[in-house]
């Protein structure tokens, strides 16, 4: 066991003798999702717990089907998806990994590739059947610097306002 101490002598953040997430597992989930294609969307069910949550800047969605459906949604809509993972960091079952999100939106302007750099958060549980599975998928990324300052009319009112409450910068 182990932990820090707070100002009172009582321990925080303590951690048991608890089983931990596979890095190999993580690993495989990460190869799925920088290789994940229209075809290979059942591929998620294999990682998902059945009523898992999904989160992110737009959507709120619970259940395997429902994950499925938002990843075919992404392929529908945009050109060359695709995930690259940078970072990953495992502490007992959790789990947080940074990435680029590559992507051109289909219908706009659809010969640039646009990026968003993100993170996710994923607590893992063990199922019944000994399988460690996701029980929820938090994704974390800026929608107004990463997407919204894109768009010319809303951008230029984003990125104006961004400057305008940014701290002057002072060089030394």
């Amino acid at each position: 066991m182990g932990g820090s101490i707070d100002e009172g002598g009582e321990v925080m953040n303590e951690v048991s003798d608890q089983v931990s997430i596979d890095p190999q597992r993580v690993d495989a989930l990460i190869d799925m999702f920088q290789t994940l294609k229209p075809e290979s969307l059942s591929d998620l069910d294999d990682f998902y717990a059945a009523q898992a949550v999904f989160k992110d800047p737009f959507n709120a969605i619970v259940g395997r089907a429902a994950i499925r459906d938002l990843f075919a949604h992404m392929f529908d809509t945009l050109q060359t998806p695709h995930f690259v993972v940078h970072d990953r960091m495992l502490d007992g079952t959790q789990v947080f990994l940074t990435w680029s999100f590559y992507f051109k939106v289909k219908g706009i302007n659809s010969t640039q590739m646009q990026v968003i750099e993100g993170s996710s958060h994923l607590r893992w549980s063990m199922s019944g059947d000994g399988a460690w599975t996701i029980d929820l998928h938090r994704d974390y990324w800026d929608a107004a610097q990463e997407l919204y300052e894109k768009f010319p009319v809303i951008g230029w009112v984003l990125r104006h306002l961004r400057k305008r409450l940014a701290s002057p910068s002072k060089s030394a």
